[in-house]
């Protein structure tokens, strides 16, 4: 559209040139906290576990177990497979399975739990925080509730950047270690609310100052008992 067309459009619709600058912004921002998050963790996420530098504990971050048409999710599956394999290859001592618990018979940590122990995980090696409602607060918690300041994020890669991220502005010493991802067109949807995420958690560390939702007490890895 040559400037007298856009002119002309602009007269005819002032409403326009706002709008269009308000998308531009938005999609601009978007764009910027993308590269921010990726730029931010692109030294610190792993695919092999021979590169994986051992940490006391594995933060596995959680998910639905089931898709709304009662399909395995395959995120839920293979975030369960990585974080048994960095165990076994003794890369962690403990792993914390952090997710959502807002509601009765729904429950996150209990069901990576379960299908952790059922992949060779001792029980005692396995800890729940059950106040991960969203990653900001199970990377959050895992410092100041778990005590951990240098920890193994464990999850897609996509995710693992942006939980790093937030620890670094958190003061945690955070790496990552890849799950298998999704084919393209099973996380079609979630690559999409990605880069929304990715704009919120910028606003969130860098103007909102947004804290978890809950604290609570101590939890010392290998003193206090799991629950």
């Amino acid at each position: 559209m040559s400037r007298i067309s856009l002119a002309h459009a602009f007269r005819r619709h002032p409403v326009l040139f706002p709008a269009g600058l308000a998308a531009l912004l938005a999609i601009s921002s978007i764009v910027v906290g993308n590269l921010m998050i990726r730029q931010s963790a692109s030294s610190r996420v792993h695919d092999s576990l021979d590169d994986l530098p051992h940490r006391p504990a594995g933060l596995v971050l959680g998910c639905s177990h089931k898709l709304a048409n009662g399909r395995t999710n395959l995120y839920f599956r293979y975030r369960v497979e990585a974080a048994a394999a960095v165990f076994h290859a003794g890369k962690v001592d403990y792993l914390i399975v952090s997710g959502d618990n807002h509601r009765e018979g729904y429950d996150e940590p209990t069901d990576m739990r379960r299908a952790l122990i059922a992949a060779g995980v001792p029980d005692d090696r396995i800890y729940r925080d059950y106040a991960g409602f969203r990653t900001l607060d199970s990377v959050v918690r895992v410092g100041k509730v778990f005590g951990q300041k240098d920890v193994t994020v464990i999850s897609q890669r996509f995710h693992n950047e942006r939980a790093i991220f937030i620890a670094r502005k958190h003061g945690i010493d955070a790496i990552g270690f890849n799950a298998r991802d999704v084919a393209a067109i099973g996380g079609l949807r979630t690559r999409m609310r990605e880069y929304l995420a990715r704009f919120k958690t910028v606003l969130d560390i860098r103007m909102l100052n947004t804290g978890p939702k809950f604290l609570g007490p101590r939890v010392a890895l290998g003193q206090t008992p799991p629950t």
